[in-house]
């Protein structure tokens, strides 16, 4: 499983993109997922990050976990707790991680500055989860290494991570909603496109909360769950107002981002 790991995680990223830009298409919540220039972009920045992360790091997420869980370091190694409890544990830490990760991302300047790329997508649709700036790929990339050199976990969990993530970003950025009950009674346990969607909002109290990629117990148990959004999720204003011109949706725009001078004022509606 693990030599196959490329593979495996390109095969789930394709067959779900592909899945949901059908899905989306078909069943629109708002049409954001009309083809434009917009998605062009999103996904050149998904590719652009892809090469960061290969020229930059000598080692990624699951090859750094074959490595230490080898040498039996790490809490895991020093539990020696049963592959059916571990691998799940781990990979329920994982999210738990990546919900603080996210949390903290818009609650500190300098994080919210390379996150705000994300945030300044004027639509939502599937390619909205794969843009991200590279300063905030590497940095979570970052993390997650130093998170595996603690844990130690088996190599599986995070492979089971890894593909999870990548998976969930497209399905809670899709251009669709499950029906009224049916998202109710997912939203119990997991995050859904219509949850994500509020996060998305001009509005900043509703931008500061949903913060979860997969699982929405964290959102309830911190105290950062929003039901429904103050206007209809079909026609709510999405991204920052003060990056709404088409020159500041470029490229290179986006790449320099960061770099420009903004205050939290720019998740405040006008």
């Amino acid at each position: 499983m693990l030599e196959s790991e490329p593979i495996i995680r390109l095969t789930a990223f394709f067959g779900v993109l592909l899945v949901l830009l059908a899905v989306q298409r078909a069943w629109p919540a708002r049409g954001d997922s009309c083809w434009s220039k917009r998605q062009a972009i999103n996904l050149s920045l998904v590719a652009f990050n892809t090469l960061c992360l290969r020229f930059l790091f000598p080692v990624l997420a699951v090859a750094f976990a074959v490595v230490m869980y080898e040498r039996q370091a790490g809490l895991f190694g020093w539990l020696d707790w049963p592959l059916w409890l571990a691998i799940p544990l781990a990979v329920l830490i994982f999210d738990l991680a990546i919900y603080w990760q996210h949390r903290l991302m818009h609650m500190i300047p300098l994080l919210w500055r390379m996150h705000r790329v994300h945030h300044c997508d004027t639509g939502f649709d599937v390619t909205t989860g794969v843009r991200f700036h590279p300063l905030e790929i590497m940095l979570s990339m970052a993390i997650k290494l130093g998170l595996i050199w603690v844990l130690a976990p088996h190599p599986v969990a995070v492979l089971i991570f890894e593909v999870m993530l990548s998976a969930g970003a497209l399905f809670t950025h899709a251009d669709f909603a499950l029906p009224k009950r049916l998202d109710r009674a997912l939203r119990r346990v997991f995050v859904t496109p219509s949850m994500h969607r509020i996060h998305h909002s001009t509005w900043q109290p509703e931008t500061d909360s949903n913060y979860g990629f997969h699982l929405s117990i964290w959102d309830r148990l911190f105290g950062s769950y929003t039901t429904e959004p103050r206007e209809d999720e079909r026609n709510m204003p999405i991204g920052l107002e003060n990056f709404r011109e088409d020159t500041d949706q470029r490229l290179l725009s986006l790449l320099l981002n960061p770099f420009k001078s903004q205050s939290r004022s720019d998740r405040k509606n006008a």
